[in-house]
């Protein structure tokens, strides 16, 4: 599903027109990713959280040069669904 095809099946679900219904997804998207990336995590009840993690330094290898680098420490963003969410797509 495209941001598209869930903009007009809220807005068919509440009534709301699709502008309306875009502006509040985008700022949605917005306020989660300003969160997650200054640290904080975003926890939506019955539906999953969106949290930074931090992955450990590692030596890589650059196979064209056949030379290792080292990757430092570093965060990606991730996210966990709740238990019921979870649940509910294995079923």
């Amino acid at each position: 599903m495209t941001k598209a095809e869930l903009v007009n099946q809220v807005a068919a679900e509440t009534g709301y027109d699709k502008a309306t219904i875009l502006n509040v997804l985008e700022a949605a998207m917005s306020e989660i990713k300003k969160n997650v990336a200054s640290g904080e995590n975003v926890y939506l009840r019955g539906f999953g959280s969106f949290i930074s993690r931090v992955r450990a330094e590692k030596v890589a290898r650059n196979i064209t040069k056949n030379t290792s680098i080292v990757v430092p420490e570093h965060k990606i963003p991730a996210f966990k669904p709740a238990r019921e969410f979870a649940a509910q797509v294995r079923k």
